[in-house]
């Protein structure tokens, strides 16, 4: 099976504040399996690291009221291409982010709410008809009671 997954979950420091999401139980669930990393963020033409941003009212900005839209929504296009050019089976990314967020995102307010909604790039791939997984919803496919690591 082909995995796509959310770049920082596997280790990638690109995260905007330079980080990463390694997730050992993301790569417990992948093992075995053809993965294909991205980070749409970076693919849009983002710098790591780069202003945190949230979306408001349909568009990524970051705090400061800079748009970062144009450059989300590229590389959430860039990405989904690569999806599909590789015929990936499903997607596993990385919760809450403006891009990668399956179940909640932030409510572009930045202080720390979360509302019900997709990143870009998770509506993509779901409007494309690849299966998406929340990174949180690991432990659920692994049938395990356990939280990220």
């Amino acid at each position: 099976m082909k995995v796509l997954v959310s770049a920082c979950l596997l280790g990638e420091n690109c995260k905007y504040n330079g980080g990463n999401n390694y997730n050992t139980k993301v790569i417990e669930f992948i093992r075995g399996n053809e993965v294909i990393a991205v980070c749409p963020e970076v693919l849009g033409g983002l710098s790591v690291p780069r202003k945190p941003a949230e979306i408001t009212d349909g568009t990524i900005m970051t705090e400061d009221g800079t748009s970062v839209d144009r450059e989300f929504r590229e590389g959430a296009a860039l990405a989904l291409r690569q999806a599909l050019n590789e015929k990936v089976d499903m997607a596993v990314l990385q919760s809450r982010s403006p891009s990668c967020g399956v179940n909640q995102i932030y409510d572009g307010t930045f202080s720390g709410k979360l509302t019900e909604g997709q990143g870009v790039f998770a509506e993509m791939l779901k409007t494309a008809g690849i299966k998406v997984f929340d990174a949180e919803d690991i432990c659920i496919a692994l049938r395990q009671n356990c939280c990220m690591d």
